[in-house]
C-alpha cells in the first residue's frame, strides 16, 4: 500500500506543478532554451495555468484545475475501491476536458460556431498548448491508469494498465487524430470554416480519375496510374525476392553471400538515388545512352521519364525488402511435407506447385503488400524520374507546396492514397484469417529441402544474375558519379563534390564544419538517434502487452497500431501538416514532428518483430518472476529484455535506418532549422547539382553501415548457455542473466 501511496503522490504533485511551476502555453522560441525564465511567472506567454486562470481571464482552465484538486482530495480516501472509482473518473475527465478545450478555442477564440452559441464570445483566444497543459494530461492519464488498478484491473498491475493507457493515448494523439484532420481538411475552406466545394471539386477532376486511355497508361488519371504502378511494383519486388529467396536457400549459387550483401544496401540507401543513377546510366546523357548512340546511331530518348523509369526504380529499391520477408518463409517450409509428397510419386515441380509454394503464402502475401504500400508512398523516385506524368504521392506534394496552393486537393488525393493502401492491407488479413501454415512440429525430419525442378531453378537463375550485375553497375555509377565534375560532359575525376558537402576548416583555433551539408547531416544523425530507441522501446513494450497479457480490446489495440503501418508516407506527412499546424498542438516547424512522425510510423515493425521473439519466450519465466514478487516492470527489464537482444537489435536498425532514409513523409515536415538529409538531397537534384548530391549520399551509406555495426556492438547478442550434467535432465533460461541453466 505504501508502495501504490508513493507512486500516486508523484504523480499527483507533477499534476500540480504542471498548473503552478511551468508556463501552460506553448513557448516560441522552445520550452528547452529557458529564455522564458525572465518573464515568469508575470507575462500572460509564458504564465502557468493557475496564473491563466486568475490573471488572464482563462477561466475554462479552473475546470481542468478543478478536477485535479478532485484527483488530489481522493488520495485520502481509505477504501481502495471508492478510492480507485474517484481517481479513474478525474483522470478520464480531465482528459477529456483538456481535449475538448484545446480543440474548441483557438487563438482568436471558439472555434466552433455552436460553442459561441451556448457560451457567447470570448473576449480572448488562447495559444498552443505548451508544457504544463501536456505534463498536465499525462497526469491525468496516469491517476486514470492508477485508479483502474486500485480497482484490481488487470490484477491490480499499475505499470500494465498506465501502458495500455499511454500507448493508446499516444497512438490517439500522433495516428489517428493527425488522419481525422487531414479528413476534415478535405471539407474546409482556406481560414477552416466548412465548405465542401473543394472536395466535390477535387474528387470528381477528370486529371485523377480519367479511364481514356490503355491501363496503366501515363495518360490515365493519376489515381488509376499510380495504383497500376502500385500493382506492378508489389507484384515485380515479390517475384523477385522470391526468386533471390529461393537461390539462396535451395540452390548451390556459388555468390550466396554476395547476393544477401547487394539485398541490404538498398535498403541503407537514400530512396531516390537509385533513381539517380538510373538517369546518370540511362538518361539523355546517360552512359549507356551515349555509348548506343555513338555505337549504332541510335537517337537520345526520354523512355526512363515516365511509369516505366519510376517502376525499375521502384523494383531495385524494393526487392530486397520482399527478399528478407520471405527467406525466412522459404526456409521455414519443413522438409517433412516436401518428403511425404514426393513417397507419394509426385515429382518435383508438382512438389513444389502444390505443396512447398502454398505453404509460402503468408510470406508472399506479406512481401506483396509491403510492395504495394512502398510503392504508393514511395516520393523520391517519381520525383526524379517521373517528370510530367506524376502520381498521387508528388501531385499530394505539389498540391501543398507547389503553385497550386490548394490544402482541400491535398487531402483528397491522401485520401484516394489512404483508401488504396488501407483496401489492400485489409484484403491481405482476410485472404490470410482462418488458415493455418504451420510447418514446424516435432518430428524429426531430414533437414535439407528438395532441389528445386529443373525449369524454376534455371528461371530463377535467369533472375537473380542479371539482376547482382545491375545493381553492382547501379552502385557502381553511385560511387563514382561523386568523383566526377559534371555527369555526361566532363567525366574527369575530382574531389570538389565531397569538398564542397563536407569540408572542414581550422578558424581562430577552433573546428569549423564549412561544407554545405554539415548543418542536415547532424540535424539527421541527431534526430535519428534520438527516434530509434524510442521507436524500439515503444515497440517492444507494445509486443509486450500484446503477448503477454489479456484486456478488453486487445485485438481491436493490435489492429489500430498496425494500422500506422498501412498508412503511407505521404499522408502521414500531410495529415501531420494539417493537424499540428494550428492548435491546440503546434509543432510544425520543430524536431518534435520529426521524431512523433519516426516513431509511429515505424513502430510497427518493432512491434511485429517482438511479437515473433516473444511468442518464442515460455510463458513460465514470466510467472516464476512474479512469483518471487519482482514487479511487471522489473520482469520486462531482467527476464524478458536480455532474451529478447535480436529483436531489440531488429528494430534499433530498421528505425534508425528509415529516420535517415526517409522522404515521403519528411518532405512535407523539415524546416530551415530542422533540415533533413534526404530533403536536402532532393533539392540538390532539383537544382541540377547530381555530383554534391551522390557524394552526400555515399557519405550517408558509410555512416548507417558503421551506426548499425555500433548497434549490434552495443546491444549483444542472445546467450543461451546449456549445462547437461545428467542425462534426461532439462535446461531452462537463467532469470537475470539471460542464459540457461539446469534446473
Amino acid at each position: 500500500m505504501d508502495h501504490r501511496n508513493r507512486r500516486l503522490d508523484i504523480v499527483l504533485a507533477l499534476g500540480i506543478a504542471a498548473f503552478i511551476l511551468v508556463p501552460w502555453y506553448r513557448i516560441e522560441g522552445g520550452f528547452l532554451g529557458f529564455g522564458w525564465l525572465s518573464d515568469f511567472p508575470s507575462e500572460a506567454s509564458v504564465a502557468p495555468g493557475i496564473l491563466q486562470i486568475l490573471g488572464f481571464g482563462r477561466w475554462w482552465l479552473g475546470v481542468a484545475a478543478a478536477v485535479m484538486t478532485a484527483a488530489v482530495a481522493a488520495r485520502f480516501i481509505a477504501d481502495p475501491m471508492r478510492r480507485g472509482t474517484v481517481l479513474a473518473i478525474a483522470g478520464a475527465l480531465g482528459v477529456l476536458f483538456l481535449t475538448l478545450q484545446g480543440l474548441a478555442i483557438g487563438f482568436s477564440g471558439w472555434s466552433w460556431t455552436v460553442s459561441e452559441t451556448l457560451f457567447g464570445a470570448l473576449a480572448d483566444g488562447q495559444p498552443s498548448m505548451g508544457a504544463g497543459a501536456v505534463l498536465s494530461a499525462f497526469a491525468f492519464v496516469l491517476i486514470f491508469s492508477f485508479g483502474l488498478a486500485e480497482r484490481g484491473v488487470m490484477k491490480g498491475d499499475a505499470f500494465v494498465v498506465a501502458s495500455i493507457a499511454i500507448l493508446v493515448f499516444l497512438v490517439a494523439i500522433f495516428v489517428f487524430y493527425p488522419v481525422g484532420s487531414m479528413l476534415v481538411g478535405a471539407f474546409q475552406d482556406f481560414d477552416g470554416s466548412f465548405n465542401p466545394d473543394g472536395f466535390t471539386r477535387n474528387i470528381q477532376d477528370n486529371s485523377i480519375w480519367s479511364l481514356g486511355c490503355v491501363v496503366g497508361g501515363e495518360r490515365c488519371g493519376v489515381a488509376w496510374r499510380t495504383l497500376w504502378l502500385a500493382l506492378m511494383t508489389a507484384g515485380g519486388s515479390t517475384i523477385m525476392g522470391l526468386a533471390f529467396a529461393l537461390v539462396a536457400t535451395r540452390t548451390r549459387f556459388p555468390f550466396k553471400k554476395g547476393l544477401r550483401l547487394l539485398t541490404v544496401l538498398p535498403i541503407i540507401t537514400p530512396p531516390f538515388v537509385i533513381g539517380l543513377a538510373l538517369t546518370l546510366l540511362f538518361g539523355r546523357a546517360g552512359v549507356i545512352t551515349e555509348s548506343l548512340s555513338n555505337l549504332f546511331g541510335i537517337e537520345p530518348g526520354r523512355w526512363l521519364y515516365g511509369l516505366t523509369g519510376i517502376w525499375i526504380a521502384q523494383v531495385l529499391s524494393f526487392t530486397p525488402i520482399s527478399f528478407l520477408v520471405l527467406i525466412g518463409v522459404v526456409e521455414g517450409v519443413s522438409p517433412s511435407m516436401e518428403e511425404a509428397s514426393q513417397t507419394l510419386r509426385a515429382d518435383r515441380w508438382r512438389t513444389f506447385w502444390h505443396v512447398s509454394l502454398p505453404l509460402m503464402k503468408p510470406g508472399i502475401a506479406n512481401a506483396f503488400l509491403i510492395g504495394f504500400i512502398e510503392s504508393m508512398a514511395d516520393f523520391g523516385n517519381p520525383l526524379v524520374l517521373g517528370g510530367s506524368h506524376g502520381v498521387l504521392s508528388t501531385e499530394i506534394f505539389f498540391a501543398v507546396v507547389g503553385s497550386q496552393n490548394d490544402p482541400s486537393r491535398a487531402a483528397v488525393l491522401a485520401i484516394i492514397l489512404l483508401c488504396f493502401t488501407l483496401t489492400a492491407f485489409l484484403a491481405q488479413r482476410y485472404w490470410l484469417s482462418g488458415k493455418n501454415f504451420a510447418t514446424v512440429t516435432g518430428k524429426g525430419d531430414s533437414g535439407s529441402h528438395i532441389a528445386l525442378p529443373r525449369s524454376i531453378s534455371i528461371a530463377v537463375h535467369a533472375m537473380v544474375i542479371p539482376w547482382m550485375i545491375f545493381t553492382v553497375v547501379i552502385y557502381g555509377m553511385i560511387l563514382f558519379g561523386g568523383f566526377v565534375k559534371t555527369w555526361g560532359l566532363d567525366n574527369s575525376l575530382t574531389l570538389e563534390h565531397y569538398a564542397r558537402a563536407f569540408s572542414v576548416e581550422m578558424r581562430d583555433g577552433a573546428l569549423a564544419w564549412t561544407g554545405v551539408a554539415w548543418n542536415s547531416f547532424w540535424t539527421t544523425i541527431e534526430i535519428a538517434l534520438i527516434s530509434a530507441p524510442l521507436t524500439a522501446a515503444v515497440g517492444l513494450l507494445t509486443a509486450y502487452l500484446i503477448v503477454r497479457q489479456k484486456f478488453a480490446g486487445r485485438n481491436v489495440f493490435e489492429f489500430a497500431l498496425m494500422m500506422s503501418f498501412a498508412i503511407p508516407g505521404t499522408v502521414i506527412g500531410i495529415s501531420y501538416i494539417m493537424a499540428f499546424n494550428l492548435p491546440p498542438l503546434e509543432m510544425t516547424g520543430t524536431a518534435l514532428i520529426l521524431i512523433a512522425c519516426f516513431v509511429f510510423r515505424n513502430m510497427p515493425v518493432g512491434v511485429r518483430g517482438g511479437v515473433a521473439a516473444m511468442s518464442q519466450l515460455d510463458k513460465s519465466l514470466d510467472e516464476a518472476s512474479l512469483t518471487l514478487r519482482a514487479t511487471s516492470f522489473r520482469t520486462i527489464r531482467k527476464v524478458i529484455l536480455p532474451l529478447l537482444r535480436p529483436a531489440i537489435t531488429a528494430a534499433l536498425v530498421y528505425s534508425f535506418v528509415r529516420a535517415i532514409t526517409s522522404i515521403s513523409a519528411v518532405i512535407f515536415l523539415v524546416s530551415a532549422q530542422y533540415n533533413m538529409a534526404t530533403s536536402y538531397i532532393v533539392g540538390l537534384v532539383e537544382n541540377g547539382e547530381y555530383g554534391v548530391a551522390i557524394a552526400y549520399s555515399s557519405m550517408l551509406i558509410v555512416v548507417m553501415i558503421v551506426v548499425i555495426a555500433g548497434f549490434q556492438l552495443l546491444v549483444g547478442e542472445r546467450r543461451l548457455r546449456r549445462e547437461n550434467r545428467v542425462a534426461g535432465i532439462t535446461t531452462a533460461p537463467s532469470l537475470s542473466l539471460g542464459q540457461e541453466k539446469t534446473v
